[in-house]
């Protein structure tokens, strides 16, 4: 072999090392966060809660108060005992809504990065009051977000870009290493494996049809979605390719460098397919807001050259006002050690806590010692009490998973009125069992209402959460002349399949009442089906 040669393969070993180093050595580097990343995760982790709050607030009256079919009643039913909400001290429209306002207006707080560690405590509690205010509308997205929000309370979100910043009397670090930021990495590791792994149960993952099918439901799927669908090989070769990084996610820890943003941004465009095919809510922009705590120093490098040497270095000349006007917001600073060393026991304490709660022992549930910890009375148990007040407890994970969901559903109300009409309390129309949209996504005003219906479907403890509804319909249809006698509550299921997917006329149909119920002092009576 040429010298050449042994020069060249010397090259390829020495960049190999760097970008997958020795997995018996630890290096730091795996769990370091560039400070430019944390502040990014700010910025939009705030504007998802203020986009949230004005998201929610189309529904307000139906959703968050006692007029609608979430009365605080219902809430209380459908969370722990010792849940914490501070909605649960009024029930006053006027109230509600002012918090959502102080919600949005601490979301924009922390945007700025003003007070910033305050602002996330704060932000993280009214966040998961506003949850526990309405847990009927909640998916995956809500309880992913809670988790990277309180990890955040422990990382030093305001070192970059932010009002505190212009403050501070030091230099900003390039990176922070700490258990703080292991813990909100992990976190994402953890719910990537743990997905992944689910999905290794179904044929349907591992032989690539689950992702056609996924995206044959009609009532997910929108914009992109019904021409992704068009494509099948495409979508079985991007839903194989999604498999297995989810089951090799933790070399996001292993990578460094250039080859770390690579691996970064198959996520990255993993979560963008999903925000503009499926109709999952907020989860997209979630996940992406944990993704970007992994991109290295030298993405933030070369976005920085990027700037600087693009269209955008003219926004540079708004830097300095921008400045200035942070300048002017009041600086708070403490020069007392003892203050500063009981603050810093009291943080380093709850971390520990949180992490051996959070992450620990949820991830030792999932290893052959699990019984150890899943022993009635055992260390799960109490640690699960202390954690449900605050929703930091661990979900399965499951998302289209195992099993990815294969039917579509929609839903027909048959209601009898006082004149002996009979209506689709639900859809507003004459009483018929067929589709009431090619799009059943439509069938929704917001994808919110897709999960509060699965929950109504599933009735809640002594069907509370159906029995509200239904509730609801009896008092607000129609006028004095069409008043409602007795209404029940249908999901009708089509049976999605790879020759189906563009024919729902062809799909097996299953038409289930799940409800009966009676207006006023009317006893349940069933309404069946034509």
């Amino acid at each position: 072999m040429t010298r050449r040669a042994h020069a060249l393969l010397a090259g390829v070993s020495a960049r190999t090392r760097d970008a997958v180093p020795n997995p018996t050595h630890v290096d730091p580097r795996a769990i370091a966060i560039d400070t430019r990343a944390l502040a990014a995760f700010r910025i939009l982790a705030a504007s998802l809660i203020v986009a949230d709050v004005v998201l929610r607030a189309r529904n307000f009256t139906f959703f968050y108060t006692e007029e609608g079919v979430v009365p605080q009643s219902v809430a209380t039913a459908m969370t722990a005992d010792n849940a914490f909400s501070i909605y649960y001290y009024t029930t006053d429209s006027t109230v509600i809504a002012a918090f959502f306002l102080l919600t949005a207006l601490v979301g924009l707080q922390l945007l700025v990065g003003y007070r910033t560690r305050l602002a996330t405590i704060v932000a993280f509690l009214l966040v998961v009051s506003l949850d526990h205010h309405n847990p009927l509308v909640l998916s995956y997205a809500d309880v992913l977000f809670r988790l990277l929000l309180f990890w955040g309370i422990f990382l030093p979100l305001e070192e970059r870009w932010s009002i505190d910043a212009l403050h501070a009397d030091s230099t900003p670090r390039a990176t922070v290493t700490s258990l703080a930021s292991a813990a909100i990495l992990a976190q994402m590791i953890f719910m990537y494996v743990l997905n992944g792994y689910h999905k290794t149960e179904s044929g349907l993952w591992t032989g690539g049809e689950a992702t056609p099918l996924i995206l044959g439901l009609d009532n997910t799927t929108f914009l992109l979605g019904e021409f992704m669908r068009n494509v099948p090989t495409l979508l079985q070769f991007g839903g194989l390719t999604w498999y297995y990084i989810l089951l090799f996610s933790p070399l996001l820890l292993v990578f460094r460098g250039r080859t770390r943003t690579l691996f970064v941004a198959l996520f990255l465009g993993g979560h963008a397919t999903f925000a503009v095919t499926v109709r999952i809510g907020a989860f997209p922009y979630v996940a992406i807001a944990g993704l970007i705590l992994f991109l290295p120093p030298s993405f933030w490098d070369d976005l920085e050259g990027l700037v600087r040497a693009g269209p955008l270095a003219r926004l540079e000349a708004y830097r300095d006002p921008l400045e200035r006007a942070g300048s002017r917001f009041p600086a708070f600073s403490y020069d007392r050690p003892t203050v500063d060393r009981v603050r810093t026991g009291v943080y380093t304490v709850a971390l520990i806590v949180a992490v051996g709660s959070v992450l620990v022992v949820p991830a030792l549930g999932h290893l052959p010692v699990a019984g150890f910890v899943d022993d009635d009375g055992g260390p799960e148990d109490r640690i699960d009490d202390r954690a449900e007040a605050l929703s930091l407890t661990q979900p399965s994970w499951a998302v289209f998973a195992p099993h990815p969901r294969t039917t579509d559903r929609y839903y027909v109300f048959p209601a009898e009125t006082e004149g002996g009409e009979t209506v689709d309390a639900y859809n507003g129309r004459e009483l018929t069992y067929e589709r009431p949209y090619d799009e059943l996504q439509k069938q929704f005003g917001t994808y919110r209402e897709r999960f509060y219906m699965n929950d109504v479907r599933r009735g809640g403890p002594g069907d509370v959460v159906s029995e509200s509804l239904a509730e609801h319909l009896c008092e607000s249809w129609g006028d004095e002349a069409t008043t409602l006698t007795h209404l029940n509550m249908y999901v009708v299921s089509e049976d999605v399949t790879l020759e189906t997917i563009d024919d729902p006329d062809e799909r097996d149909r299953d038409v289930r009442r799940f409800y009966e119920h009676g207006c006023g002092d009317n006893q349940p009576t069933a309404i069946d089906p034509p």
